[in-house]
C-alpha cells in the first residue's frame, strides 16, 4: 500500500560496492548490505552484510576501499551462494539507496528474479530538499549532524563500505523526510512522487545500460 505513512511500510537500504561501471558486462559485485527499516529507522541488529568473492583479481581503484581486495575476498562466499538470502531480504520491499539507479542496475544483473516493491532514491530527495552544499552520501550526513551517531552504531564501519553506506542511507531518508515534509508525515506515494526510480519490467531488466 503507498497511502500507508512512509515509516510504516516495508523498506530496506541497499548498498553494493562493485569493481566500477567501466568494466560495463564484466562488472563484479565486490560487498553487499541490506538494512532493514523499523519505523523509519536502521535495523541494525538484522542487517545482512557481506564480502562477496567475484572469483577473479580485483583491480586497484580510487573507488574500490583498501579493505576490499583478492586477500579479503578470497574467503567471501561467490554471489550465487547469497543470492536466495538477499532476494528474500528484498523482495517485497521498497529498496532505498543513495542514487540507487546504480546499485539497482548492478544488483538486476545478478538477481534478476528480484521483485521489490519500489525504488526510493535518497540523492533525488535531497534535489527536491535544495540542500546545498554537496550532495554525496558523506556530505549529507555530515550536513546532516548524522556523522556521531554512525561511528556509534558502525565504530569500525567508513565511507564507501556496504554496510556503512545502507546504514547512512537509511538515516538520512528520516532526515529529507523532515525536510521535505515539515508540518506532516508523507506517505509512501508521496516520497514516489519526489525520489521514485521506475523499476523496469522483467523484459527489460537484461542491461545495465
Amino acid at each position: 500500500m503507498t497511502a500507508q505513512p512512509w515509516h510504516q511500510t516495508l523498506l530496506v537500504a541497499l548498498d553494493l560496492e562493485g569493481t566500477g561501471a567501466q568494466d560495463r558486462d564484466d562488472e563484479a559485485i565486490l560487498e553487499v548490505a541490506a538494512v532493514p527499516l523499523h519505523d523509519g529507522h536502521p535495523a541494525l541488529p538484522e542487517a545482512f552484510a557481506t564480502l562477496v568473492n567475484p572469483g577473479r583479481p580485483v583491480p586497484r581503484r580510487p573507488w574500490i576501499s583498501p579493505g576490499i581486495n583478492d586477500e579479503t575476498l578470497r574467503t567471501a562466499p561467490p554471489f550465487d551462494r547469497i543470492a536466495a538470502e538477499l532476494a528474500a531480504r528484498i523482495d517485497g520491499r521498497w529498496i532505498v539507496g543513495h542514487n540507487v539507479g546504480v546499485d539497482w542496475r548492478l544488483l538486476r544483473r545478478y538477481l534478476p528474479s528480484v521483485r521489490p516493491a519500489g525504488l526510493l532514491d535518497t540523492l533525488a530527495l535531497a534535489r527536491a530538499a535544495g540542500i546545498d552544499g554537496g550532495r554525496s552520501l558523506t556530505a549529507l550526513i555530515n550536513q546532516a549532524g548524522l556523522d556521531g551517531g554512525l561511528r556509534l552504531a558502525l565504530p569500525t564501519g567508513q565511507p564507501h563500505r556496504a554496510l556503512w553506506d545502507a546504514t547512512a542511507a537509511a538515516c538520512l531518508l528520516a532526515w529529507l523526510v523532515a525536510r521535505c515534509w515539515p508540518q506532516r508525515c508523507p506517505t509512501v506515494d508521496d516520497l514516489r512522487m519526489l525520489a521514485g526510480i521506475e523499476v523496469a519490467p522483467p523484459s527489460e531488466q537484461t542491461s545495465l545500460f
